[in-house]
């Protein structure tokens, strides 16, 4: 739970109402104006409705240059980022031929894969050759290849489980599998921070929804304990199956799940557990598998295991694995296997080669290097911010770092001054976040160097001085000097 204080919750409030008072005002004197102008929809209800639209007319517009910015080169640790220009106020944005070299603080390339490989890149350009960038098809008719059995395969002892299905979207991975797991009769219980691809997913599924604080073990108990008591709403019938769904890491918090809690507490009450490791498979544990390797959990304690391929593989797709009656029943009833195009064979080969770089299967180190230098950068990283004073979120290891900006003022301001020194970060405001909880999001790469992520510092640090969101006082520079010396085992 984030501690707002006081001041900065009084002037975010503050800096929100003007925005809603002036967008207000000027919405009134639109409506004159098209009554005036006689706007004819010849019957048809506008699509976009007044209130509907509001935040988007009238506050994200206003910031809109700091979202969707193009670019112009692999996301690799530097990239090519395409200058854009408006002459309305930034209601329409055009792109330049122009690009700024910038360091890449916003991607998930978490091991680096994103870029070209030595080892993962010929590979990809030869199945590329052999098959084609698509197969065309369904996985149920002609769309599975050998790539995607070897790929399940991989998948299913990378993670230690006996058996996986693999997709080709990530965010569709949650969204179609909950509605096949779950439905009328059963209880999902979820984090409040899940994933809107798990939130989506559970609403879709008709499955009755409760929510436990974020990260709270003490409080699923206490939810679990109380819905088994009541049971189904009205009937008051025992629940059909109930699931609890976590996150390993989460994306906007970059926090550790407390799994070896939650799961202790799952087998207590009978409830099944989904683990979503969409941002922690790949970036955290000593072999790149997860929160269960890093936190000491048994993977046969997991009921189902998801996770992507976008972030620490390079490619795309996610996955799900569990026991073999799991994923045969879903080869059989999930619409995203039955009906989507199967995953592309170069993402696939992507996938596979990237794997075999990670387990050392490639006959070198670059894979454990990989997994050292990531867990070493976020680490450093991590620590010289909250060592300058800023709000950091998240725990140690994770390459997610959200840097707290609150105001909605700061969050145009700290995005246009970072591109302006070359620095590429990410801003997050509602709906993604809470309404007084606007951020940046750091995302560390096993790329960066040392000098990159000391630059990156510098400039992070003048930005925060000069934009005032350093909530903290900093550290003394002798603390600072002297902390130089560690090293991280």
């Amino acid at each position: 739970m984030i501690a707002i204080p006081y001041l900065t919750a009084l002037t975010t409030y503050f800096s929100y109402g003007l925005l809603f008072a002036f967008g207000q005002f000027r919405d009134f004197f639109r409506k004159i104006f098209d009554w005036c102008s006689s706007n004819n929809l010849q019957g048809y209800a506008p699509i976009c409705l007044g209130l509907e639209d509001f935040y988007i007319r009238r506050l994200y517009l206003r910031i809109q240059d700091c979202f969707g910015r193009p670019i112009a080169s692999a996301p690799d640790a530097w990239f090519d980022v395409v200058e854009r220009h408006s002459n309305d106020n930034n209601k329409t944005l055009k792109r330049t031929s122009k690009v700024s070299r910038c360091l890449n603080l916003g991607s998930y390339n978490y091991l680096g894969f994103a870029a070209a490989d030595e080892y993962c890149t010929p590979r990809v350009i030869e199945t590329l050759k052999k098959y084609s960038p698509s197969t065309c098809s369904t996985r149920v008719d002609g769309g599975t290849t050998a790539l995607h059995n070897e790929l399940e395969e991989c998948v299913a002892s990378f993670v230690k489980k006996p058996a996986a299905l693999v997709f080709g979207m990530g965010y569709v991975t949650n969204s179609a599998i909950l509605p096949v797991l779950m439905g009328k009769g059963s209880l999902i219980i979820s984090d409040s921070l899940n994933h809107n691809s798990i939130v989506n997913g559970a609403r879709g599924s008709g499955a009755t929804i409760r929510v436990f604080q974020h990260n709270v073990p003490a409080h699923l108990e206490e939810v679990l304990r109380e819905q088994i008591a009541d049971g189904q709403p009205r009937t008051h019938r025992p629940w059909k199956k109930i699931m609890v769904v976590v996150e390993g890491i989460y994306s906007m918090e970059g926090e550790l799940c407390k799994l070896p809690e939650i799961i202790a507490i799952c087998k207590k009450f009978k409830a099944y557990t989904y683990l979503d490791e969409a941002h922690s498979i790949g970036a955290v544990g000593k072999s790149g598998r997860g929160v269960c390797e890093l936190l000491g959990v048994d993977t046969a304690d997991i009921d189902i295991m998801m996770g992507t391929f976008t972030k620490s593989f390079g490619s795309c797709g996610g996955y799900i694995a569990g026991s073999k009656e799991l994923i045969k029943y879903l080869k059989y009833t999930c619409p995203a296997h039955l009906y989507a195009t199967s995953i592309s064979p170069p993402a696939a080969q992507q996938i596979i080669s990237s794997l075999k770089v990670i387990l050392g299967e490639d006959g070198s180190s670059r894979g454990a290097q990989k997994l050292a230098q990531i867990r070493e950068n976020s680490n450093f990283f991590r620590s010289e911010l909250q060592k300058m004073g800023f709000e950091v979120l998240g725990d140690n290891d994770s390459p997610v770092m959200p840097i707290m900006l609150y105001n909605p003022a700061k969050i145009p301001a700290f995005s246009r001054e970072c591109l302006r020194q070359n620095i590429a970060v990410v801003t997050v405001a509602f709906p993604a976040t809470p309404l007084l909880l606007a951020r940046a999001r750091i995302c560390i790469s096993a790329a960066h160097s040392r000098e990159d992520l000391t630059h990156a510092l510098k400039v992070i640090s003048n930005v925060g001085d000069l934009v005032g969101i350093k909530y903290f006082p900093a550290e003394p520079l002798k603390q600072q000097q002297g902390d130089k010396t560690v090293k991280f085992d």
